[in-house]
């Protein structure tokens, strides 16, 4: 029987995981790893997708005043809280063990496993497109992948003995979000092992239950191990890049001396939002820029987009968002070349707005 291992990296702050993320998978794809299921906790953190803005997405106020640390991860989506009350899971694999490229598939394929593990504990898991774990109709599971080459990194988040309460304070929302009747529908729309048990479950037989469904679906048998030092030396790099302001402020933007435009709309390949510098009396985009909840690969696309539209005529827009996807192998879900357009339209149509004033 074929062996992968099995990685119990414990409770560690935010930084240390998101760099262990970075180096396994880059370990992976070099083939320098074996394939491999990781076990992984978190200190309490706030963590950013990609391509997503701390200012935009966060309370950071009340992230500062309860000791909550904000980090971005390497993957796209939206931003989450993580804490101890929450196990997540990770498996890092070669394309040629799955049989395919196509997300869809590979979700449906792993939360449906990941869903008969949890099943096993005493409770009625599915899986929900378009890569959700639920228990009547709430939501246990959290899940998402990325590829690095031909290796993939298909993360989970099992819920324990979660806070939705404190989730929904370190997310910026708006205060009439926040009253008693929203955050006691919140609670309603997701669902805690603990309280589906009516007890709190040893975290090691959570971790068998995964393991075994794993072992089942890829016929494997996981064998635990630490850390090779290759990838010891991929996570002491990552991790002075990762444990730095200037990766949490990714997003941050430079100021301009043109007005700003801003839109955002929801597509069903995610949340985009668009800030466009825009000088009205060249008609001409002066600079772009994108975040959002979304699952982008390879990460660069959306900085090389706003390099390519820099100083871009607004009647070209549409023709040159086209030919940049055009010369371009990007994973986006279902994310289009046409949902840009759109988006930066919508930012757009505020200046002729003003103008006609």
């Amino acid at each position: 029987m074929t062996t992968w291992r099995l990685l119990d990296t414990g409770v560690r702050p935010a930084a240390q995981n998101i760099a262990l993320n970075r180096a396994l998978l880059e370990a992976r794809q070099q083939n320098a790893s074996p394939s491999t299921l990781r076990f992984l906790r978190f200190e309490p953190c706030a963590l950013l997708g990609y391509h997503q803005s701390a200012e935009q997405e966060l309370n950071l106020d009340y992230c500062r005043e309860h000791g909550i640390t904000i980090q971005r991860r390497i993957t796209g989506g939206g931003a989450i809280y993580f804490d101890t009350t929450q196990i997540g899971w990770e498996l890092y694999l070669h394309k040629h063990e799955l049989g395919t490229a196509d997300m869809t598939e590979i979700s449906r394929r792993i939360c449906a496993a990941a869903a008969r593990g949890i099943s096993t504990l005493g409770v009625d898991a599915q899986f929900r497109p378009r890569n959700d774990i639920e228990v009547d109709g709430r939501k246990i599971s959290g899940t998402g992948g990325a590829f690095d080459g031909d290796a993939l990194m298909y993360q989970g988040t099992l819920l324990i003995e979660f806070d939705v309460e404190k989730m929904l304070r370190v997310l910026k929302i708006p205060a009439e979000k926040l009253s008693d009747k929203a955050i006691a529908s919140a609670r309603e729309r997701v669902a805690n092992l603990a309280d589906l048990l009516g007890r709190v479950p040893p975290m090691a037989q959570v971790q068998s239950a995964l393991a075994n469904a794993f072992s089942e679906e890829f016929d494997v048998e996981f064998i635990p191990a630490l850390l090779t030092s290759h990838e010891e030396a991929l996570y002491s790099d990552a991790l002075a890049e990762i444990d730095h302001p200037d990766w949490i402020n990714l997003l941050a933007r430079p100021a301009v001396d043109q007005p700003t435009l801003n839109a955002v709309r929801k597509f069903s390949g995610g949340l985009l939002r668009a800030s466009v510098a825009f000088d009205r009396s060249q008609n001409r985009i002066k600079q772009v820029w994108f975040s959002g909840d979304v699952f982008i690969s390879p990460r660069r696309t959306l900085a090389d987009l706003e390099a390519a539209l820099r100083d871009t005529l607004a009647e070209q827009l549409a023709l040159n968002v086209k030919q940049f996807f055009a010369g371009r192998a990007v994973d986006m879900l279902t994310l289009t070349a046409d949902d840009f357009v759109s988006v930066l339209h919508e930012a757009l149509t505020q200046a002729n707005s003003e103008a006609a004033a």
